[in-house]
């Protein structure tokens, strides 16, 4: 079966290694990976600024590029939540590009949900040093439940999870928050920076870049140059 690999802006010009981990995964599980190189973004930026018609022209372009697929996974809880959760009030007045989104809706899933999920991948031990925390980020949470799958896969790959304090509070990122709103952005950040460093891993890992550049970045800038943020599809992959 075809997988369509919808990798995020972030992480093509961030973090591209992400999704060669993420390609790697999917590709071990069985399946084939299609990344469409015409791809950008899902339209977020735009849909939560209320630039409608910006975030309609891309969620269109998405789908011309990716309904074809007999799966969609997405590295990322805010972009897969984008897609899966808030098309559908993009193209409310157009029954014809709602009948497609209903078709491509169902098939969208978050990598750890897919590898879990659908794939029901097992994978062998690793030799991580952990233990590890985990941040669970709000989108991926929220809008598609994604919660113990990472933590299924991480423990098939022998990596111990200590749970931080409020590890399912946001990080401050949140998009265009962060920009708009930056002091409360950097409260809520370093409340969160605060909860990695008192669960006394070494690591935290995450399954959003986003969140990923927000807590690394905050976390080098207040003097923590050894605390590792990682994305859980390079802990997984073994790339690190």
């Amino acid at each position: 079966m075809r997988v369509g690999l919808f990798v995020t802006c972030l992480i093509d010009l961030m973090r591209p290694e992400i999704g060669f981990s993420a390609i790697k995964l999917i590709e071990q599980a069985g399946f084939e990976v299609v990344v469409p190189p015409a791809q950008t973004c899902c339209g977020q930026p735009a849909y939560n600024s209320g630039e409608r018609a910006a975030a309609r022209d891309l969620a269109e372009k998405m789908l011309r590029e990716f309904e074809q697929f007999d799966h969609i996974v997405v590295p990322s809880g805010s972009c897969g939540g984008m897609i899966a959760a808030h098309y559908g009030d993009l193209f409310r007045d157009d029954p014809e590009l709602m009948a497609r989104y209903a078709r491509l809706q169902g098939k969208v899933r978050e990598l750890t949900d897919f590898l879990v999920n659908v794939a029901q991948v097992e994978l062998p031990r690793g030799e991580f040093a952990g233990p590890v925390t985990y941040h669970d980020s709000c989108s991926g949470l929220r809008e598609l439940g994604v919660k113990m799958q990472p933590r299924a896969l991480l423990a098939q790959k022998g990596v111990a999870v200590t749970e931080m304090k409020d590890c399912e509070h946001c990080c401050g990122f949140g998009g265009t928050f962060s920009v708009k709103y930056g002091n409360i952005s950097t409260a809520i950040v370093d409340e969160k920076c605060a909860n990695i460093r008192a669960s006394e891993a070494q690591t935290v890992v995450l399954g959003d870049l986003g969140c990923m550049l927000n807590i690394e970045g905050r976390l080098r800038r207040s003097g923590d140059t050894t605390t590792r943020v990682l994305h859980v599809a390079q802990v997984l992959a073994g790339d690190l």
